[in-house]
This record gives structure tokens, sequence and C-alpha cells, in this order.
């Protein structure tokens, strides 16, 4: 079968692989879609520590169910649309104890620890796979990134409440919007690109800054006359961001950290005591969270078309990464197609 592999900076090939073997309690999947994501674009770059080269990317996968283990007693049948869950989790570490399985201490992410989803087929265990009769095979490959924003939102526990703000409009900061609006929240967009801030505010944002060309204090004093945001998410993964989260949240907010950021970031610890706030992280997500923007897709209000910049064949994969690395900011989610 056809896969695609990211074997160096700036270099992709297609393979051929062998076709997994369906085996006792897994699933194969045919590959419809992947999605290509952030961490695929800074292993294209050369940029991501976590993974070892040669890989096969991505874990946004819209397939079909191609083949069921005998063994396999659930209602997955051959046909259906499907996802998955891309992550492990080993069961003893701290954060799986603790009831945290997306925090897991050795998670594998697919495409990124481990080969992923980039290729005509995917033998999964059983219990990673997702489906849903209403979702379209295109649709279920935005699933995991939207999911990674609706766990944030979870983590800071947003009320209807509560005044939050965004910093990144990326798919996974699109991700936070949509669930804080849909809790009742004033939400707050922050980027420096246009285009992301208007589709910001089709999915639920209520204000729009564009950090490049306003004052963003004066902008969120304004909006929140002088308090600042109860709730702060940061996705963007830039110093300055990570800065202005600690600056901007009220006394006594939370600030949720998606993104990361690769140097060291020169906090004034002294706002962490005076404001009293919480810092959270927030890792991946859990299967509640996908189960939320299932739903959320399934009443037709997401502007789908908007949200996927491009599909690609996967021949064209290379053609594709080139053109997310030469302008990173004009795409929300590039789809790759088998």
């Amino acid at each position: 079968m056809k896969a695609v592999r990211i074997i160096g900076t700036g270099k992709t090939e297609i393979v051929e692989i062998d076709k997994p073997v369906l085996k006792p309690g897994h699933v194969l999947l045919k590959v419809r879609y992947v999605g290509f994501c952030g961490s695929d674009l800074n292993t294209f770059r050369g940029l991501n520590p976590l993974v070892k080269l040669p890989v096969i990317p991505g874990h946004e996968i819209g397939a079909v169910v191609e083949d069921v283990a005998d063994d396999v007693f659930s209602d997955l049948k051959r046909g259906m649309n499907a996802t998955v869950n891309p992550y492990t989790s080993c069961g003893n570490c701290p954060a799986c104890l603790n009831g945290r399985p997306n925090a897991c201490e050795f998670n594998q992410t697919l495409g990124v620890q481990r080969d992923g989803a980039m290729s005509e087929y995917l033998l999964v265990p059983c219990g990673k796979v997702i489906t849903d009769a209403s979702i379209s095979v295109r649709d279920f490959a935005l699933v995991e990134p939207l999911s990674v924003g609706f766990h944030a939102v979870e983590r800071a526990k947003v009320t209807d409440m509560d005044t939050v703000m965004v910093f990144g409009c990326g798919m996974i900061g699109l991700g936070a919007i949509v669930r804080a609006a849909i809790r009742g929240a004033k939400v707050i967009a922050v980027d420096v690109d246009d285009k992301k801030l208007d589709l910001a505010k089709q999915l639920g944002a209520c204000y729009a800054i564009n950090s490049q060309k306003e004052n963003l204090h004066e902008r969120v004093w304004e909006i929140t006359g002088k308090r600042g945001a109860d709730v702060i998410i940061e996705a963007a993964g830039r110093p300055e961001t990570f800065l202005a989260s600690v600056s901007e949240v009220a006394f006594t907010g939370r600030i949720v950290y998606i993104g990361y950021v690769k140097e060291k970031v020169p906090f004034d610890t002294q706002f962490f005591v005076k404001k009293e706030m919480d810092i959270l992280g927030s890792r991946n997500a859990m299967p509640s969270d996908f189960r939320a923007v299932m739903e959320y897709l399934k009443k037709g209000i997401c502007p789908v078309d908007s949200v996927v910049t491009a599909e690609y064949p996967h021949e064209e994969a290379q053609i594709a990464l080139e053109k997310w690395a030469a302008n990173p900011s004009e795409v929300f989610r590039i789809l790759i197609r088998f």
C-alpha cells in the first residue's frame, strides 16, 4: 500500500509498505483523509524534537471501517465512517492512575512518537475507533484537532459567567473558541491575521483583536471594564503570548497553556502570587472531548469549507507542506486525500 513519509528537513517521499494484517482485538481502516497539523509541519521543517525520522505523519483521521476482528464485540461494522483516538496510555503512570490518560507519561501519538495514519490502510485497537453515521468521512478528520481546543476549555472549567480570551486562531485555538462560545462565555479572539480573526467571529468569538495592529492591553481593558479576562487560553506557543497571558488575566483568573515555547520565557513571577492565578497545562484530549466535537459537527453550523484551506491527493503531500511552510499564517487545515 502507499504511504507518505517525511524523511528529512523539507523532504517527503511516497513509499510502498505492507498492508497491515487484521489481528485479534483490532479494526482495519481504509483511510480517506488525513489532516496535516502543526506538529507535522514542524517535523517537515526540522523543528519537532519529539520525532525520529523517517516517520509517517498523521493523526487527524477520516476513514472507513474495512474489517473487524472476530473477537471484537461491538457495533463496529464494515463501511462505517470513523476517526481514531490517536494517543496511547500505559495505565500505570500518575496521569493514567489519576484518570487522565490523555496526559500519559509514556504517550505515543500517531505520526509523532510512532508512524501515523498517512497511508492507505491503518490497523488500530478496536477501543480507539470512533464512529457516527451522521458525520462525513471528511469531517471526521477535523474531530481530533478541534477536540484539543475543547479539552483546554474543559480544563479551565469555563462557564457562561466568564470572559475567555484565546491567543492563536489556528485549528486548536478555533476549537477553544467554539467550546467556550457553546458554554455561553464572552470570547475574545487574538491573532495577527485578519482572515483567521474573521473565521473566529464566525465560530463564536464576540471580539477580535489583531495584536499587530492594535494595543492588546488597551483593547482588553476596554472590553472587560479594566478587569482582565477571567480565562486565557494560549494556543499560539509564542513567548510574547505566554507573557501576555499573565499580564492580561484577571485577578484570580485561570490560564491554560496548550502551546509550548521552544525557548525560555522570563516570567515576572510576582503576578503568580498577587493575582492568585491558576496556571494549567492542557495536553491532547479525552474521549468526552471527541464526543463533544462530534455533537457540534452534527449540528451543521460549522463552516467546514472555510476551516479546510485545501485538499491534496497523497501524491502531492510534498507540495502541500511546501506551500504551508511558505505561508503558515494563511492555513487553517490541509487535508491529504487517499
